[in-house]
């Protein structure tokens, strides 16, 4: 007992005599895969970017009456001042904007394809392009925000440009404005329209988005990311026009384009809701299948904007039903969700409008299709579905979807 007594007192001497040493904490993880606040990420084209998201419903007695956003819409640079990139025009109302939490960032352009293309204006695509002076593909920016940011869904509008968006729109609206009613000219059987809906067509943009879709996966592998920490939600596009007879201006004469400026004839309304926008948007998800990503789901808006579409009877300028400007109650349910399709004599130095706005979602619509992004979140575990209009007026500030 002595001997244990002088051992304890000799190792309480010796322990009393040593400085004590904290071991410090390991410095905080810095944002990045699994870590921080979630974010959600717009990749692709115009009708995700936020095109024609500055105007809320149309009147051709006065910009100002459907002007939500003003000039200011698409400056998306860090000081407010202008575009990151000319003419991708990344609205202030566009969809990918959720909130509830969760940050958002938008990647998007419009006129952007599946790959990148260079000219007259840089159209980020789907891929690792990098020029060394500051232009890079939609991936690589991904890659590097990823990196060091929590990335939790991946938002995908591609291949309505791969398939000539704007090149067809204008094929028919010449097509309308240059013969007449008894001799009708349909674009719907031109060849340079046809030409982008043939078997050979059809599997070479598959292809091409199937590979853009594969270089987003790339991109999120190399930030650090398991293929089941995030989600890639691809959409589909939204008909923009109704049928024949959803129409409220007749095809005889050129009301159609030089008041509601949605010269189609029937046949190619048809057409076109019909034939071309079903076969996009198969081709959209057949990419998706063809690219074996495992963690995607696909946001069907098909049928979001029907009721509010471009020159249908249900709605109308702000003129025609009586409303004095997008701040009027009912505004959302009686004016139009596309934007009007605007030519060279309608548009722009005597305007605010851009021809490239044309045919797009607008404010209402943006913040529609938001709404939708935001159920397929689905508070961290995202679902797809189809997205509708489930009733009238505003919902915190928003249309009210249903996303089933």
């Amino acid at each position: 007992m002595r001997t244990l007594l002088a051992v304890l007192t000799t190792l309480a001497a010796t322990v009393a005599g040593l400085s004590v040493t904290t071991v410090a904490a390991p410095p905080a993880r810095a944002d990045g895969p699994g870590v921080g606040t979630p974010w959600v990420v717009s990749l692709g084209d115009s009708y995700i970017s936020g095109e024609a998201g500055r105007w809320a419903g149309a009147s051709n007695d006065s910009s100002a009456r459907a002007d939500a956003l003003g000039p200011t819409a698409y400056f998306d640079n860090a000081a407010g001042t202008g575009e990151q990139i000319d003419r991708c025009h990344r609205s202030r109302s566009a969809e990918i904007h959720i909130g509830g939490g969760v940050k958002s960032l938008n990647l998007a352009c419009s006129g952007a394809t599946a790959a990148t293309t260079t000219g007259s204006t840089f159209k980020p695509g789907l891929d690792f392009y990098d020029d060394g002076a500051g232009n890079i593909g939609q991936a690589k920016a991904l890659q590097r925000f990823a990196t060091t940011n929590r990335v939790s869904m991946v938002v995908v509008s591609i291949g309505g440009n791969d398939f000539n968006f704007a090149s067809v729109v204008a094929t028919c609206v010449a097509d309308f404005l240059g013969s007449p009613s008894w001799w009708k000219d349909y674009c719907n059987d031109d060849s340079s329209v046809t030409a982008n809906f043939t078997s050979a067509n059809v599997t070479a943009v598959r292809n091409r988005i199937a590979t853009g879709l594969q270089n987003v996966r790339t991109a999120m592998r190399n930030a650090g990311y398991g293929d089941s920490s995030w989600t890639l939600l691809l959409q589909t596009y939204p008909s923009p026009i109704p049928r024949s007879t959803g129409f409220r201006y007749s095809q005889s004469g050129f009301t159609r384009q030089s008041t509601g400026g949605c010269g189609f004839w029937d046949a190619d309304a048809n057409w076109a809701n019909d034939t071309a926008l079903p076969t996009i948007n198969s081709t959209v998800r057949a990419a998706l299948t063809q690219s074996g990503l495992t963690n995607g789901k696909v946001l069907d808006l098909s049928s979001a904007f029907n009721g509010r579409r471009l020159c249908e009877n249900t709605v109308g300028l702000y003129e025609e039903v009586g409303l004095a400007d997008w701040r009027s109650a009912g505004a959302v349910d009686r004016t139009e969700w596309v934007n009007q399709i605007r030519t060279v004599s309608t548009c722009c130095s005597s305007s605010p409008y851009y021809i490239q706005e044309s045919l797009h979602p607008n404010y209402w619509a943006q913040l529609a299709t938001r709404s939708c992004v935001r159920q397929a979140y689905n508070a961290g575990v995202p679902r797809g579905g189809a997205c509708r209009i489930s009733g009238t007026g505003l919902l915190n500030g928003e249309p009210r979807m249903t996303l089933q």
